[in-house]
């Protein structure tokens, strides 16, 4: 346990391609403010006082422009990690052809001498709510048994986190009746129509209960967690890139599965009555506005924040 405040790392090195621009930082209401506002000003409610924010090189002058701006007087310290495609471990190479991120894990890894308290990871492009950061918050500053890494995920019902516009991707989750996470697994498929919710694995389309809890990448971890990531990405590149060497990638549930696996690690789902939001697609934006504006007019947000 550390005595360190806890940190809000967010993760924006995606260039969001499914979305067609820079969805990170494209405004979502008549102010200007972007999703990453409404999660700061949260997470700052909360008493998060560190952010990371994780991005690529390539977006950094755009980035760091649109932020400086955004995070003008407010009460935050900013560190900045890059995530980029050549930081490999040694004896691995770029593949031909290859543009895609690492994935959330690799994210994660990458923070290895930068983040150095607990901290908190969420999402650029989606919405949380207050509570969600509240909660994570006083999970991570609460003093945990050192038997094994204590780790907690703030899970949504995966009926209130599909789109009706495209598949998304969603770490499904297997819960014990004590709100420990039992296994979670990483469906890059998801999604929705008239008979319902499903994901694809492979050929074979699979059901999914529409109570069924997911994560949306709102995780309480400390900084052993970070290690985990980095010393598994080897195995995973060897693993992976002989089958798929332009798209595989690493994510945070496949490290909690082998560590839940592995009897490492226990996670704790908090449950939470906020509804999520999210930009994963163009034609997505309208509905995340329009309920942004619902919650101003509910006093939720001031203007100006």
């Amino acid at each position: 346990m550390s005595s360190k405040n806890p940190e809000l790392v967010i993760l924006a090195a995606g260039m969001g391609s499914r979305y067609g621009g820079l969805k990170q930082i494209d405004s979502v209401d008549d102010e200007g403010h972007i999703i990453i506002d409404y999660s700061i000003y949260d997470a700052i409610k909360a008493g998060f006082k560190d952010i990371t924010f994780i991005i690529k090189h390539e977006i950094e002058e755009d980035f760091k422009e649109i932020m400086d701006k955004h995070l003008e007087g407010k009460d935050v310290r900013v560190k900045y990690v890059f995530q980029q495609l050549d930081m490999l471990p040694e004896g691995f190479s770029v593949p031909e052809g290859r543009t895609k991120p690492w994935g959330t894990a690799h994210a994660i890894a990458c923070c290895d001498g930068v983040v150095d308290a607990p901290f908190a990871v969420i999402n650029a492009d989606d919405y949380y709510g207050r509570h969600a950061f509240e909660k994570i918050y006083e999970f991570l500053s609460t003093e945990h048994p050192t038997d094994k890494a204590h780790y907690a995920m703030v899970g949504y019902k995966i009926k209130n986190t599909v789109t009706d516009n495209g598949a998304v991707a969603r770490g499904v989750c297997s819960i014990g009746e004590d709100s420990m996470l039992v296994d979670i697994t990483e469906r890059t498929k998801v999604g929705k129509d008239e008979d319902g919710i499903y994901y694809i694995d492979g050929d074979e389309r699979y059901p999914l209960d529409p109570e069924t809890t997911v994560s949306m990448n709102l995780w309480g971890f400390f900084t052993d967690y970070i290690g985990f990531c980095k010393d598994g990405f080897s195995e995973f590149l060897r693993e992976n890139l002989p089958k798929n060497p332009e798209k595989c990638e690493y994510y945070m549930p496949s490290v909690i599965s082998r560590l839940l696996g592995e009897g490492r690690a226990d996670v704790k789902v908090l449950e939470n009555t906020d509804k999520w939001y999210g930009v994963t697609y163009k034609e997505d934006k309208p509905a995340v506005v329009a309920a942004l504006r619902r919650l101003k007019e509910d006093g939720i947000y001031p203007e100006g924040f």
